[in-house]
């Protein structure tokens, strides 16, 4: 009995010790580092965020009197931060929106029109070359080099007197740099919408749009019915795009509206000189200032997020 008992507890340690050797070998040691490593930089781009976030809701006293990353308590505790730069920040969050959302939509709805063509049009080779060359080499065009260029062509287009039924309505006259920022962002954005979509259309299924032609279908008729319909994803992609870059430019605000005293002067310049005054920065309310300016991107990754995570890995 005791020898039994002897020999099935040393084959329970054995099984023990057998299946723990097992699971430590198990342990993959660069899955480890792979992990540690990206704890790491989650850390390294979550903390600025997290110091920014808490500095917000800090009064004056809180953000000189207490560590960056420390979160307020009690009296260094506040909203009015965020009130203050909402309300600062109203007419900006009204007049971006007023650009950047018809500036994106017609360079997105442009950009596919145009690279339908150049993929599955019947032009010649020899035709679409060039005219692919000119969108690749309007990508390359730096802002700083259209600035001045841009500034006297809109100084010599009489569109405050073309748009003058408008201000008979009671709108600003102000609210002419709306309209410029929106044909300036739609010129500008076209060929990087232009060739993003024509990397996605190289790609769709060509058996399907010559099936479609062998139908009789006409080259209007294939984009509404098939190809519009599945550029759902790469829309995701060029509207977040475009978007980012629209809700986010400075300098061609800075050129065609000028100041933030404008009643048409939109978020960024008016986030610009937000909390700066003679007495010095007020880092809260432009912390504040800052994360009100991201809300509207942060909602367009949310909103369109699947769609762009499928348009980019296609």
């Amino acid at each position: 009995m005791s020898d039994d008992a002897r020999t099935d507890g040393g084959t329970v340690s054995e099984t023990s010790a057998g299946a723990s050797d097992g699971a430590l070998s198990g342990v993959d040691g660069y899955r480890v580092l792979l992990y540690l490593g990206l704890l790491g930089m989650l850390a390294f781009f979550l903390i600025p965020i997290e110091s920014g976030l808490v500095t917000s809701f800090k009064t004056s006293s809180g953000v000189t009197g207490s560590l960056p990353f420390a979160p307020p308590t009690g009296a260094t505790f506040t909203l009015g931060k965020w009130q203050a730069a909402f309300d600062a920040l109203g007419r900006g969050l009204v007049n971006s929106a007023l650009y950047a959302i018809p500036a994106t939509v017609i360079s997105a709805l442009l950009g596919s029109f145009a690279a339908y063509g150049i993929t599955q049009s019947d032009w010649k080779p020899k035709y679409k070359a060039p005219i692919l060359a000119l969108f690749v080499a309007g990508i390359f065009i730096p802002y700083q080099a259209v600035l001045v260029p841009l500034s006297q062509f809109w100084s010599m287009v009489p569109l405050e007197e073309s748009l003058g039924f408008l201000w008979s309505l009671g709108i600003n006259d102000d609210y002419v740099g709306i309209v410029e920022l929106i044909v300036t962002h739609v010129a500008y954005g076209l060929p990087i919408c232009t060739v993003l979509f024509r990397s996605y259309y190289k790609n769709m299924s060509e058996e399907m749009i010559e099936a479609a032609r062998l139908d009789g279908a006409s080259i209007r008729r294939i984009y509404r019915r098939i190809v519009l319909p599945l550029s759902g994803p790469m829309f995701a992609v060029v509207l977040i795009y475009q978007f980012t870059q629209i809700w986010n430019d400075l300098l061609f605000t800075l050129v065609l509206v000028q100041t933030e005293s404008s009643a048409a002067a939109p978020i960024v310049l008016i986030l610009a000189g937000l909390g700066t005054s003679l007495e010095g920065q007020d880092f809260a309310l432009r912390m504040a200032g800052a994360f009100i300016a991201a809300l509207p991107t942060l909602a367009v990754y949310i909103a369109f997020g699947e769609e762009f995570a499928e348009g980019v890995a296609t």
